[in-house]
């Protein structure tokens, strides 16, 4: 019998666990499944590749692939509800989390030439907002926008997906309902707090008590989500090709999912993980 390919044992097993139909169209021809779709997709996120070249690679190594059109459609009907359900199935239980966004370009000019020609820098309108695990070193949630927006907007979206113990996030979060939320989800908030003076009245609110049990080695497990950042961009790219809202959508999530797939690759860096115990806690 012949031996399946890993990604491909991968994608079915986490098709299996979200309960997916086994084709994506209900009345259309039953020519690929819906794994195939996905695996393709995933294969040109982890490679690179546009549409086109996905296919023809997949060709050279005789391998059953959709068409070009047709991996098109399947990115653009795939929502941010099933790339979440896949975050949560690759990422697993979640204890201390941080939250950040990041930026992607939507353009890749070249910049020998846009100083040739004294051209303005692109601009990054595609923001990334993520939470990522910082022992498992995985991304559990992720919000994509194509307009500009506050960080903290997305702050809730990402607590509700992520359902952590421990929250770190810089003082871009810091607001008196991310306590709040924070207090009602049993969340334990390690942000620091904004220097906006002194207290107007002497009762202490939320984010005053949080000063006292503010822990500052909890709070620079912070620094790994730049980190994952950093890997990401590095190994996928710093920009999007995709031109429509869906298209970028699908593109960024299924980098994300890529990075928790394949995030086994890390152990040949020579990284190592150590179980840190620190005020009776162990991340």
């Amino acid at each position: 019998m012949k031996k399946e390919n890993k990604l491909v044992k991968k994608v079915k097993c986490l098709l299996r666990r979200l309960g997916h139909p086994r084709w994506l169209n209900h009345y259309g021809p039953k020519t690929y499944e819906f794994y195939e779709h996905l695996s393709a997709l995933l294969i040109r996120f982890f490679c690179r590749l546009s549409y086109r070249r996905t296919k023809q690679l997949l060709n050279f190594l005789d391998i059953k692939c959709p068409s070009k059109s047709s991996l098109q459609r399947t990115a653009k009907k795939l929502d941010a509800g099933f790339w979440q359900k896949i975050l949560d199935a690759t990422s697993g239980c979640t204890y201390l989390v941080a939250i950040d966004a990041t930026g992607f370009s939507r353009e890749n000019p070249s910049y020998y030439y846009l100083k040739r020609i004294d051209g303005k820098m692109p601009k990054v309108p595609v923001k990334l907002s993520a939470a990522f695990d910082t022992r498992k070193k995985k991304f559990c949630a992720a919000k994509v926008r194509v307009l500009k927006a506050h960080d903290i907007k997305d702050a809730k979206v990402l607590l509700l997906q992520s359902k952590p113990k421990v929250l770190v996030a810089d003082k871009a979060y810091d607001a008196r309902w991310i306590h709040e939320l924070c207090k009602k989800l049993n969340v334990k908030p390690q942000i620091p707090v904004r220097n906006w003076g002194k207290p107007r009245f002497r009762n202490m609110g939320l984010r005053m008590k949080s000063v006292k049990k503010f822990n500052l080695r909890v709070y620079h497990r912070r620094e790994l989500i730049e980190s994952g950042f950093s890997a990401l961009k590095r190994k996928f790219g710093a920009s999007v090709s995709s031109k429509t809202v869906r298209t970028i959508r699908t593109e960024i999530y299924g980098r994300l999912v890529c990075h928790n797939l394949f995030f086994w690759i890390s152990g040949l860096s020579g990284q190592s993980r150590f179980f840190i115990v620190h005020t009776g806690l162990i991340f």
